[in-house]
């Protein structure tokens, strides 16, 4: 397993996920309504709304684990923290930083892995919209339009004031 590189503005992205008080909240229906839809969507078992702070990603909305969150280091989201474009996984088993990672070789035995940079102020990234599979595949074009779009509607309910106050 290879360990996530550190952001080169590790700080600055900490510090905004901190003053955004989004870390260990309760459930919020209207995020929880984009894991669900994208899940569907996409006909995968799993997908996670991760926000990665300093040792571990917490998982702001699931669906399909139980857990809510990893270790950092275990984490694939913490490799698409340095980047803007989407980072996509076709076969962990054939990638080089993900083949004996826990999370392949056991539970939840993760294959396919599309995480979408949650990208805030600043050009910030604070986590990932991400799907996971348990067999391998690849996103067509459309496919990943459509999830650039739901992240972005992450991101504007996780920027939004009223993104803490639930309906």
């Amino acid at each position: 397993m290879i360990t996530p590189p550190m952001p080169d503005n590790e700080a600055d992205r900490l510090a905004l996920l901190y003053e955004l008080l989004l870390l260990d909240t309760p459930p919020e229906r209207r995020l929880d309504k984009i894991v669900e839809f994208a899940s569907s969507e996409f006909n995968v078992p799993i997908c996670l709304i991760s926000l990665v702070d300093s040792n571990r990603q917490w998982f702001k909305a699931r669906v399909g684990i139980d857990a809510c969150e990893t270790p950092r280091d275990m984490s694939f989201c913490s490799h698409a923290l340095g980047s803007s474009e989407l980072l996509v996984v076709p076969d962990a088993l054939l990638d080089a930083r993900f083949h004996d990672n826990p999370l392949v070789s056991g539970g939840p035995r993760i294959r396919f892995y599309a995480g979408a940079p949650l990208m805030c102020r600043d050009g910030l990234v604070i986590g990932t919209l991400c799907l996971i599979d348990t067999v391998p595949r690849v996103l067509d074009p459309v496919e990943q339009a459509i999830l650039k779009s739901l992240r972005d509607l992450v991101v504007i309910e996780l920027m939004s004031p009223q993104a803490l106050v639930d309906e």
